[in-house]
């Protein structure tokens, strides 16, 4: 079976409070891209074990430390599968706040759930995939979302992204989670994240924020030099995708975008 894994990027980043355990309640959008992808393809086999190869971008984890090892080994537990042969072919960017290695999480979780008739609801896999991590579940559903608690709270959104075309720019860098959420002050904004989507999109720019944002654009200045490029070459909207590096902008006709720093990589899509 060949599955194929779409990153995110999220409109809107509010990260509300630091929780008991550790982890942030945050507020976000996020929305499917298909600029980039990865492909997973998953073989039945007649032993008990997984294996793993990988091709594309350099993976720096064990085989058995990555995310679609780990969802099989999670759904063999739960639901005594049988082997399989996974090969993992990888395209989207690491440490860029895209979600591909969720997206690839949430790929294994409904493969392994056709290849061995499991027939397991989209609730059940989200289940899976919320033991999995945080933005896991989102990507069972793969369409825009309200995510909300650590991001496994989901609600399908009604924002109007008709029409719009997303560009995706990905410096040389790399960021980790754990360093952006390093320099985040929780707080609650005045109005939430919902209702400032209703407002005309030629007031998101000054409306809604990615909170990583401040903190990281004083630690990587290539950073907001690629956002004013965005919006000088008429984004109506651009912004960090989850804790970055990458950025994005959505313009209402197809773009022409080109890189504009060394090692830079841009992606480009109809966004709906």
């Amino acid at each position: 079976m060949i599955l194929t894994a779409h990153p995110k990027i999220n409109i809107g980043l509010d990260i509300l409070t630091r929780r008991e355990d550790g982890y942030h309640d945050i507020d976000t959008l996020m929305v499917p891209v298909r600029a980039v992808s990865d492909t997973l393809v998953i073989e039945p086999t007649e032993g008990s074990g997984c294996t793993l190869s990988i091709d594309g971008l350099a993976v720096d984890c064990a085989a058995d430390r990555n995310l679609v090892v780990k969802a099989w080994m999670l759904m063999r537990e739960k639901y005594g599968v049988g082997g399989v042969k996974m090969t993992l072919s990888k395209h989207i960017p690491f440490g860029a706040g895209l979600g591909g290695g969720s997206a690839d999480a949430a790929a294994a979780i409904k493969g392994i759930n056709e290849i061995f008739s499991l027939g397991l609801s989209a609730e059940q896999m989200v289940d899976i995939a919320t033991q999995l991590g945080s933005d896991i579940p989102f990507f069972i559903h793969s369409e825009p979302m309200f995510c909300r608690g650590r991001g496994e709270k989901m609600t399908p959104a009604n924002v109007d992204l008709t029409g719009l075309w997303c560009v995706i720019s990905k410096p040389s860098f790399g960021i980790s989670t754990a360093e952006a959420y390093a320099g985040v002050v929780p707080h609650i904004p005045t109005t939430p994240l919902e209702e400032r989507l209703r407002l005309p999109r030629s007031e998101w720019q000054r409306e809604i924020v990615n909170d990583f944002e401040s903190s990281l654009f004083e630690r990587y200045t290539a950073l907001p030099n690629i956002k004013r490029e965005m919006i000088r070459r008429g984004a109506i909207y651009a912004s960090l995708s989850g804790s970055g590096s990458a950025m994005f902008g959505l313009f209402e006709s197809r773009p022409d975008y080109s890189p504009i720093f060394k090692g830079e990589e841009v992606f480009s899509c109809k966004l709906m």
